[in-house]
């Protein structure tokens, strides 16, 4: 059969690929996924000792990697961690956390912790990834790609997780503006909202039979996304097959919002 139509490309090859809290977990998993596709990865996260173990495989498996240990809720390390770059093609604003807690009994510490690093950190280091992709004259030709990492949490609300509900979609709101405002740049900004994933974090969260059978009694496919479910959407959004989405959420959660 004979046909005209030319598939793009979901390699990523002359592109280089920044991932925050890229030590472990999905990070982890991104990075990877990114260095496997051409991509030259720069793993920033706090923990020297984690971030080298991936570069380690990443490096290994022939590909190409560099490592910064940086807190990105300090703004100033992390505006000279990204401004300190020569180049920059995709950031993956990774890093965030959550801590479960009935409504009123919401700490101080825990709001400030999560609005810090869900939600300013996101902001700061995606602002500091333009202006250096905005620095590159022949960017509208290459194009620029921001994709933040949100959760099905960006799009319904849920028990216990007030205020991460309230950073995630915040971070829907700032993917939006921030797609408009780029699109005539041709930097795309998109969102990922994961369902539960099976990392350390999920684990340390969901640490009861009952938690379990709750979070499985809400995913109608029946199972918990994997490592690889999300790094492939980061990949697709990140590569030429993405060129035209910009603005939206590829929310893999296997159904659990569209209840």
């Amino acid at each position: 059969m004979s046909t005209d139509l030319e598939m793009p490309s979901f390699r990523l090859d002359g592109r280089v690929a920044l991932v925050t809290g890229a030590g472990r977990g999905l990070g982890a998993a991104i990075v990877e996924a990114y260095a496997a596709c051409g991509a030259e990865v720069v793993l920033l996260g706090r923990t020297r000792s984690h971030l080298d173990e991936v570069a380690q495989r990443i490096d290994a498996a022939g590909g190409q990697s560099s490592a910064i240990v940086c807190d990105v809720t300090d703004d100033n390390q992390l505006r000279g961690a990204i401004a300190g770059l020569p180049t920059l093609d995709i950031l993956v604003n990774n890093a965030g956390t959550n801590f479960p807690e009935p409504f009123v009994e919401v700490s101080g510490e825990h709001l400030d912790t999560m609005l810090d690093l869900n939600v300013r950190a996101c902001f700061v280091a995606a602002q500091v990834a333009v202006k250096k992709m905005l620095e590159d004259k022949t960017r509208a030709d290459r194009g620029g790609c921001i994709i933040n990492m949100s959760s099905q949490m960006g799009h319904v609300g849920s028990p216990n997780r007030t205020v991460y509900c309230m950073t995630k979609h915040a971070l829907e709101g700032l993917t939006k503006a921030m797609a408009v405002e780029l699109a005539p740049h041709n930097i795309r900004v998109n969102s990922i909202g994961p369902t539960f994933t099976d990392t350390p974090l999920m684990r340390k969260v969901v640490d009861t039979p009952e938690k379990r059978d709750f979070i499985m009694s809400r995913i109608p496919i029946g199972k918990l996304a994997t490592l690889g479910d999300i790094a492939a959407a980061a990949v697709y959004l990140a590569s030429p097959a993405g060129a035209m989405i910009t603005g939206t959420h590829l929310i893999v959660d296997g159904g659990w919002t569209a209840q």
